[in-house]
């Protein structure tokens, strides 16, 4: 299993490739059994073997943290704090993280946490927590429609140097059921209000 994981992240590094874009976002997991320092330490491995595979491509590997919730099922890398070690100990230049705000913002230390992330960030993605939350996967909210300080965190991975795009990432099928056009109008009139 763990060459066939390494298959398809080198399948994924020449899609990224083809397609132009500079970076390919990870979601490190999950563990195969229930071991999961095993099966942190396989990440870092596993991506230390990636690195020269994306070098020679042009493209730079985005550690995203997700949030504790999906560590038994999506990743094990659940905290910025943590990815921030993983970009440290593998030290290369086409490694770092990418800050999604709907899987770090209950970290009560995020901000200090994005300061040492400065130089490293890769990408930033934003949506909104919904209270209640009426799905794992598919419960992020619109932007404004929750209770993440998305211009807090903006700002924030900004002044850590962070110029690149800013990735409206909302998994909801009620927002995905309605007209583009009109998700896209609501979107832009969220994004300039909160974002």
């Amino acid at each position: 299993e763990r060459q066939a994981r390494l298959d398809d992240n080198r399948r994924a590094l020449d899609e990224a490739a083809e397609l132009g874009t500079d970076v390919l976002v990870l979601v490190c997991g999950p563990a195969v059994d229930r071991d999961i320092g095993a099966a942190r330490a396989y990440v870092e491995e596993a991506i230390a073997q990636l690195i020269p595979y994306a070098a020679e491509r042009g493209v730079k590997l985005g550690i995203e943290p997700l949030h504790p919730m999906y560590a038994a099922e999506r990743s094990v890398i659940v905290t910025l704090a943590e990815a921030n070690r993983l970009v440290h100990r593998l030290d290369h230049n086409h490694v770092g993280v990418v800050i999604d705000a709907y899987h770090v913002w209950w970290d009560p230390d995020i901000y200090t946490r994005i300061v040492e992330a400065a130089g490293r960030i890769l990408g930033f993605h934003v949506s909104d927590w919904l209270v209640p939350t009426p799905d794992l996967l598919m419960g992020r909210g619109m932007m404004g429609d929750g209770v993440i300080e998305l211009r807090r965190l903006r700002y924030a991975v900004e002044a850590a140097g962070y110029t690149g795009p800013i990735e409206v990432e909302i998994f909801n099928q009620a927002l995905w059921d309605m007209p583009c056009d009109d998700v896209l109008q609501l979107m832009r009139t969220r994004y300039l209000d909160y974002v």
